[in-house]
C-alpha cells in the first residue's frame, strides 16, 4: 500500500523528528514502482493544485498591494479598542463607531471608519515566537513564511543572504510572470530594516537575483516627507541621444551578429540572454513604467486625499503601478523600526506620537487607496493587505522584548493583533477572529502570518504547497501553511 503523506507542516531538517521505518519501506517501495522522488514531488505537488482549485477566492488575484507597517501598530489603539480596562491598560484614545454596527475603532482613523464596510478585518493574527520577539526574525517571518535557525538572543538576524527563503513576492512574479512590459515587483520608499540588518526577508533568496524587487528608494532621511517627488527612475529612462527607433535597431544588429555565432549562442542557452534582454528592452522602449511613477499626473485633489507625506505618495503611486500592470508592490512603513516619531514602535511618547503622525497617515492613506481602487474597478482583481509583524502589549510600561518601556508606552506583542485585506474576492465589512477583554489573545479564530501568506497565494491561484527548490536543490513548500477560506466571498 502506497502512502503520499508527510510530516505536516514539518521540514525534513527538524531535529526532534525521525523517520520510522515503516516510512522508510513506503518510499522505498514508490521506488520500486518507478515513482522516483521527483516523481514523488510532482504528484505531490499537482495534489496540492488540484486541492485548491475552485475554493472560494481561488486565483482572483492578478496583483497585490501590500502596505507593510513595519514597527508593530497597536491594535488597542487604532481598531481593536477595549473599554473597561484598568488604567495601565487601556487607550487614552475614545472609541467611535463604523459604518458596521457594533464595532468600533479609536478616533485616530476617522477616515478608515467610513470605509470599513469595503474591507476585511483579521483580529486574531497570532503567532509564538522562536526567542524574543524582535522586529527582524518577525519581519523575516511575515515576509517568507519561515523562520530562521540562527536567531541571536536579540532577536536579531544575520544580514540578507542568497540562501534566505524567498520574500512571497518573489513567489509570485516567478509562478505569474508578466506577459507585458512592465516592472513585475517594486518595493519602495525604503528597505526593510530594523538596526543594521538591512533587507533581511526582502529578497529573491534562492530564487535568485532574478527575482529581486526592483527598489525605489529615493533620497532623503526618514523625516523628509518630500521625497516622494525626487524619484529616480534612471535606468528606466532612454538617454537624450537615443531614441527607441534606434535602440530597437540596435536590437537587430545584435541579433544578425548572433546568428552569426551559434557556438556562442548554444554556450550561454541555460542563461536565457535573449529573453532577459528582450524583456528589458520592451520595459524601456514603451515607457509604462517611467509613465507610473509621474505621480505629477495625479491631480491636487487626489494627492491631497492620499496624504502629502512619504507613505501617502507611496500608496498613490503603487495604485499607478498595479494600474499599469505590476504584479506585486510592497510599500514598506517609511520610518524605520526601533526609531521614534512616525515609527510604529511606541515604546514611548505613544499617545502623541499616534495621534499627531503615525495614525493620520495611516488613516488617509490606506482609506483613500481602498476608496480609490474600488472606485476605479482595481479591487475586482487586485488584493490590497496592510499589516505588521507584530501588534503592541495590552499593558503600558512593561517589558516583553528586552526594551524599556514608558508609561506612555507599550512593547512588543505576537499574540494577538489586526490585519486588513480588500480586494480579489475577500469578503466586504467581514471582521474575522475576536480578540479577548484585553486584545491579548484570540478568543476565535487564530490566524498565523503563514496563513495570511497561504492565503495570499491561494488568491493568486497557487497552491501553498507547491515545491520550490532551495540552493541546495531540496525541495520545500512555499509556505508550510492552508489558506483561510472564511476571509473569501
Amino acid at each position: 500500500m502506497l502512502s503520499f503523506k508527510g510530516f505536516k507542516a514539518k521540514d525534513l531538517c527538524d531535529p526532534h523528528l525521525s523517520a520510522t521505518r515503516r516510512t522508510f519501506l513506503r518510499v522505498g517501495g514508490c521506488g520500486m514502482l518507478g515513482l522516483s522522488l521527483p516523481s514523488l514531488l510532482k504528484m505531490q505537488s499537482a495534489a496540492a493544485s488540484e486541492k485548491h482549485v475552485g475554493g472560494p477566492g481561488w486565483g482572483k488575484a492578478k496583483s497585490i498591494i501590500l502596505l507593510y507597517l513595519q514597527g508593530g501598530p497597536s491594535q488597542l489603539d487604532l481598531w481593536d479598542p477595549k473599554e473597561n480596562l484598568p488604567d495601565n491598560a487601556k487607550s487614552v484614545f475614545k472609541p467611535i463607531s463604523t459604518k458596521i454596527p457594533g464595532v468600533k475603532f479609536t478616533e485616530n482613523l476617522p477616515q478608515l471608519s467610513q470605509v470599513n464596510d469595503r474591507f476585511t478585518m483579521i483580529r486574531s493574527m497570532s503567532y509564538t515566537p522562536n526567542g524574543l520577539f524582535n522586529h527582524t526574525a518577525a519581519i523575516y517571518q511575515m515576509m517568507t513564511g519561515y523562520t530562521t535557525d540562527k536567531v541571536s538572543p536579540s532577536g536579531q538576524l544575520e544580514p540578507p543572504s542568497p540562501k534566505d527563503f524567498p520574500n512571497f513576492g518573489s513567489n509570485i512574479v516567478k509562478m505569474r510572470p508578466l506577459d507585458e512590459p512592465m516592472l513585475p515587483f517594486v518595493m519602495l520608499p525604503r528597505p526593510l530594516q530594523e538596526s543594521n540588518v538591512v533587507g533581511k526577508g526582502g529578497t529573491a533568496g534562492f530564487l535568485g537575483k532574478a527575482f529581486d524587487p526592483y527598489t525605489l528608494y529615493p533620497d532623503g532621511d526618514d523625516m523628509d516627507m518630500e521625497k516622494m517627488s525626487r524619484i529616480k527612475i534612471d535606468d528606466l529612462q532612454l538617454r537624450p541621444e537615443v531614441f527607441s527607433v534606434r535602440l530597437q535597431r540596435r536590437a537587430k544588429l545584435r541579433d544578425l551578429l548572433n546568428a552569426q555565432m551559434p557556438q556562442i549562442n548554444e554556450a550561454v542557452e541555460s542563461f536565457e540572454l535573449d529573453q532577459y534582454y528582450d524583456q528589458a528592452l520592451s520595459l524601456i522602449v514603451s515607457g509604462r513604467a517611467r509613465d507610473a511613477f509621474n505621480l505629477s499626473a495625479e491631480s491636487n485633489e487626489i494627492r491631497d486625499a492620499y496624504g502629502r507625506n512619504t507613505f501617502g505618495q507611496s500608496c498613490l503611486l503603487a495604485r499607478r503601478l498595479v494600474e499599469a500592470g505590476t504584479r506585486v508592490v510592497e510599500v514598506i512603513w517609511p520610518k524605520v523600526a526601533n526609531s521614534d516619531n512616525h515609527s510604529w514602535d511606541h515604546h514611548t511618547g505613544l499617545s502623541k506620537r499616534m495621534k499627531d503622525q503615525s495614525a493620520p497617515m495611516l488613516d488617509s492613506a490606506l482609506s483613500t487607496l481602498i476608496t480609490d481602487m474600488d472606485t476605479r474597478g482595481l479591487l475586482e482583481d487586485t488584493l490590497v493587505v496592510a499589516v505588521g509583524e507584530f501588534g503592541r502589549s495590552p499593558q503600558r510600561g512593561v517589558s516583553t522584548s528586552g526594551n524599556n518601556n514608558s508609561d506612555d508606552g507599550r512593547d512588543h506583542w505576537p499574540y494577538c493583533y489586526t490585519a486588513v485585506m480588500a480586494g480579489a474576492g475577500t469578503k466586504r465589512g467581514y471582521i474575522h477572529g475576536k480578540s479577548d477583554k484585553t486584545a491579548s489573545a484570540p478568543l476565535e479564530n487564530p490566524v498565523h502570518p503563514a496563513e495570511l501568506l497561504a492565503t495570499i497565494y491561494h488568491s493568486f491561484g497557487i497552491a501553498p504547497e507547491t515545491i520550490v527548490y532551495n540552493h541546495l536543490n531540496q525541495p520545500r513548500e512555499l509556505v508550510k501553511a492552508e489558506a483561510i477560506s472564511a476571509l473569501m466571498a
